[in-house]
């Protein structure tokens, strides 16, 4: 069972993020592990996912695909 609810068939392409408002964010779970990568509105704290993490191949391609460097992990 998830704690997150990951979107189907939505188009990871089509999403593009406001880097003054909106920071890079790994949301973690404490009891399973599962991670999930989005943006966070720094305003609103509204979290906007964007894909599943299921190891480092995931998170390069993450960060690759969004100009990322640095992303944060919240618990």
């Amino acid at each position: 069972m998830s704690i997150f609810k990951h979107k189907k068939g939505k188009d990871v392409e089509a999403f593009s993020y406001d880097r003054e408002n909106m920071r890079p964010v790994i949301k973690c779970s404490i009891c399973n592990g599962e991670q999930v990568a989005g943006f966070k509105d720094i305003h609103t704290g509204q979290f906007e996912e964007v894909m599943l993490i299921k190891g480092d191949k995931d998170l390069e391609e993450f960060k690759k695909k969004y100009g990322v460097e640095a992303v944060s992990r919240e618990y």
